[in-house]
């Protein structure tokens, strides 16, 4: 089993990745053990002293003003732990939490928190026992950090709440602990705060989506360059030196990308034939700058993402160089929030602009030469009418997933925490906006790859690129054209082949790689 070492300085996205969702091992280097240690030292001595000091031995939050004394400090960090622990709904994603546990535990790594190396530790032992708590959807104002989810994951380290076990069963945390000979935490001065306070959750999903879009993106450009293909339209506005006089890196990288998809092929370029046409709808025209621009989000929010693992965030922070435990606000989840919000705008975008092929595809009056839907006998059959109308609906809710959660903020805790980022709540709609964005990608897939059989039956030759995708997509068990059948078995069978990448492995052979 692939292991990943946490250090000091960070993770990177490819061990996120692993952890949460290839279940890779996780150990901690030795200068992060030397680092937990050091930092300790430091939160233990501000313990020993009359002084308060926030998160050591002080209340949290709006109840910061108490200072704490020594023998009620262990039931302040269990207290801060179970009360946190208050989220509702339905049960966040596996994959997620393990994310979420897997970055907490790279930021409490880097010597910034005070956490002790046990504790750390213990945080690891339950990644590598298969033990994921059970966190809920609501809960997370995205500031100070993922609160209540990350309290839910302390709490099992704890012994309390409810976990899964690796066999997929939820039992009391404490009954999981015991089976994988995992000893409880005893939390000492600043260790619940610690583990509660960070943008891990948005951070983790934020990870996930990147590098599921980025899959989607190129798959798009497949199915757009089919779909230009069967609407017997011109490949000369993908040429390289249209896209270099705007150098938007994204639309330069999609335009070459749907080229060498339509190399060779035998129905671009039709345009001028029986029903002349200057130009081709936007919907095809325009698709590299669209799925370009798409990809130039990407790449920004990817940035983000890079900068944010490389980050400790806690609040108060260990300095170990001057020896001080400092508040800030380094907890707010702005950076993450908005990335977050900025590719669910990206993807709805995309999904609208792919709908709309698909609908050109199926009207006669616009699909120049196809059959009404593209049905066996129209009238009679009714083709893929209603899969458009499932595309259309999914691309609606794009629309709303949309919307900003950045831009709302609701205060809390006493109006001490005034101002939220919803960083939770955007990571949550940009989910349900990928997994919808695969199901119209697939849908553009079905009805282009049927119309471009179709075209073959008039005589017209697909490039080798697109043969490929086509055979691919057929030996995945999604049928061919012919009379209506049962649609929804066909539909979710292209979604799958859609989210394994099953696109970009087809082509990519006749190509060569892809951007």
């Amino acid at each position: 089993m692939h292991t990943v070492v946490v250090g000091t300085s960070g993770t990177t996205a490819q061990d996120v990745i692993a952890v949460a969702r290839g279940n890779a091992r996780v150990e901690l280097s030795a200068d992060a053990v030397a680092a937990l240690a050091a930092a300790r030292e430091i939160v233990d001595a501000l313990a020993a002293k009359p002084e308060p000091v926030y998160g050591v031995s002080t209340g949290f939050g709006a109840l910061a003003t108490r200072h704490i004394s020594p023998e009620l400090r262990a039931q302040l960090q269990r207290n801060i732990v179970r009360s946190h622990a208050a989220g509702m709904g339905p049960r966040v994603e596996r994959e997620v939490v393990r994310a979420l546990m897997f970055l907490r535990l790279k930021t409490v790594a880097s010597g910034h928190t005070g956490v002790r190396p046990e504790v750390a530790q213990t945080m690891a032992d339950v990644l590598n026992a298969g033990i994921t708590p059970v966190v809920h959807e609501y809960g997370s104002l995205g500031c100070s950090g993922d609160l209540a989810p990350l309290s839910h994951c302390a709490l099992a380290l704890m012994g309390e709440g409810d976990a899964e076990g690796p066999d997929g069963t939820v039992r009391p945390a404490g009954e999981l602990l015991a089976a994988h000979g995992i000893t409880p935490v005893e939390l000492r001065e600043k260790e619940g705060l610690a583990l509660l306070n960070g943008t891990d959750g948005m951070l983790g999903m934020l990870i996930m989506a990147l590098a599921d879009l980025r899959t989607l993106y190129t798959s798009a450009d497949i199915t757009a360059a089919l779909s230009l293909e069967a609407l017997l339209g011109t490949d000369k506005v993908l040429a390289p030196e249209l896209h270099a006089i705007r150098p938007h890196p994204g639309q330069g990288a999609s335009a070459d990308n749907m080229l060498r998809v339509l190399a060779g092929s035998g129905l671009t370029g039709h345009h001028q034939d029986d029903a002349p046409r200057v130009q081709d709808a936007y919907s095809v025209r325009c698709a590299p700058q669209v799925n370009g621009a798409g990809r130039d989000t990407l790449a920004y929010a990817a940035t983000v993402a890079d900068r944010e693992l490389a980050a400790a965030v806690d609040n108060p922070v260990v300095l170990p160089g001057c020896g001080r435990v400092e508040s800030n606000g380094n907890f707010h989840g702005a950076p993450v929030a908005y990335v977050l919000d900025f590719l669910a705008i990206a993807a709805a975008d995309l999904g609208s602009i792919t709908e709309r092929r698909t609908d050109r595809l199926l009207d006669k009056n616009r699909s120049h030469g196809l059959p009404p839907f593209l049905a066996d006998d129209a009238g009679v059959d009714s083709g893929l009418m209603i899969a458009q109308y499932t595309q259309a609906a999914l691309v609606s809710e794009m629309k709303r997933l949309a919307v900003p959660a950045s831009a709302d903020s609701i205060p809390s805790s006493a109006m001490q925490e005034d101002h939220v980022s919803m960083g939770w709540s955007a990571a949550r709609k940009l989910r349900t906006a990928v997994d919808n964005l695969a199901r119209i990608v697939a849908v553009e897939l079905y009805a282009a790859a049927r119309a471009v059989e179709l075209r073959a039956r008039q005589g017209l030759t697909p490039a080798p690129a697109t043969r490929a995708v086509v055979e691919a997509l057929r030996a995945a068990g999604v049928e061919g054209p012919g009379p209506d059948r049962f649609l929804s078995p066909d539909l979710a069978a292209a979604d799958a082949f859609v989210r394994a990448g099953g696109l970009v492995a087809a082509v990519e052979p006749v190509t060569g790689p892809l951007a």
